[in-house]
Formats: C-alpha cells, sequence, structure tokens
C-alpha cells in the first residue's frame, strides 16, 4: 500500500474516533487541525505551513480550528481552499481548571475568554458535524485548484508576500509570473 493511501486511511480513522469529520462521501479527506494557542493566527506563521504540508501530502482538503485568526488569514487561505473557523475561546480541560482560573482572574492576566471542559462547546459541535460537511466539497475545489501553490508556500519555495500575489492573480486570472507592480503589499 503507498505511503500516502496509509496516512489517509489513518487521517480517517483518527477523525471518525473524535467524531470531527472523517472522509466526505464526495469530496474525500479533510485534515483538521486545532490551534489552542493565545496567540492570533497570521499565514505567515510556521503552523499554517506544517498544516499545508501536511494535507498537501495527503491530499486532504486543510480545515483550521483556532482561538483567533486574522482577517488576512482567512482571506487568503479561504480562497485557496482551506477551512478556517474561529472558536473565539481558549480551551483548558477540567484537570488544569485552577490554571484557567488564575489565568482568568482580572487581576492576574485577565484573560477572559477562557473556558474549562473536555468536550467542544455548542457552537464548535454545530461547524463540526452541521457546517463542516457542507463546506468540503467547495473547498475541495478551491484546494485543487491552488494546491500547486499552497504545496510551494508550506515547503517555503515561496515567501508568503509572494503567496499572497500570486494567489491574488490567480483568483483575477492574471498571470502569476508577471513581477508584482511597485509598492505591492499583501499587507
Amino acid at each position: 500500500m503507498p505511503v500516502h493511501a496509509h496516512l489517509r486511511h489513518f487521517l480517517a480513522l483518527r477523525l471518525t474516533e473524535h467524531g470531527a469529520a472523517g472522509i466526505h462521501p464526495v469530496a474525500g479527506a479533510a485534515g483538521i487541525e486545532a490551534k489552542n494557542t493565545r496567540e492570533w493566527l497570521y499565514p505567515d506563521r510556521q503552523e499554517i505551513r506544517d498544516l499545508l504540508l501536511k494535507c498537501c501530502a495527503i491530499d486532504a482538503v486543510p480545515v483550521l480550528l483556532a482561538r483567533r485568526l486574522s482577517y488576512s488569514t482567512f482571506s487568503i487561505l479561504h480562497r485557496t481552499g482551506v477551512i478556517v473557523h474561529e472558536t473565539y475561546n481558549q480551551r483548558y480541560p477540567y484537570a488544569d481548571a485552577d490554571l484557567a482560573e488564575l489565568a482568568r482572574h482580572k487581576d492576574l492576566l485577565g484573560y477572559f475568554d477562557i473556558r474549562v471542559g473536555n468536550e467542544p462547546d455548542s457552537r464548535l459541535d454545530t461547524f463540526l458535524h452541521a457546517n463542516l460537511p457542507l463546506l468540503i466539497p467547495p473547498a475541495r475545489a478551491r484546494f485543487e485548484e491552488y494546491r500547486d501553490l499552497l504545496a510551494k508556500y508550506a515547503h517555503a519555495q515561496v515567501s508568503y508576500p509572494e503567496f499572497a500575489w500570486r494567489v491574488r492573480q490567480r483568483a483575477t486570472g492574471k498571470d502569476e509570473d508577471e513581477p508584482p507592480e511597485t509598492g505591492w503589499s499583501p499587507f
């Protein structure tokens, strides 16, 4: 069995065990990563490249769950077939409830968006079970269209500004190999 097929089977098994997604009957595999971090995720972060690298390798539509994402992260990745979802909260398991309370305390760190629990909240549950199955097929089409650029970006063969420029060029039907205008910035 080829390595990619092995990985795809493992991915489907892992996702099914957790009830998140698995293999979509029409669009195939989805690779879901949850980033439960304080920092906002921007498109040039290594965590984004790592997700893209894994999903391009196993032909899975990338799905990114994060506490907070910048608008540029949503904008550029959504256009390329990556499904993104903000949870707006950082979750701590019940075992770390005391630590969560310290981080939430207004005289200490004052993080108001910390939630304690081992199960997804209703918003995340709705996303995973109701919304995600509907989002995967159209994302698959975009992922296939931009997969070559996603793979180059994941492998650090192009910088973020070049990646963003090439995505914009492709989206508007313009030549990607034509140099960008002077002073152009993806930010």
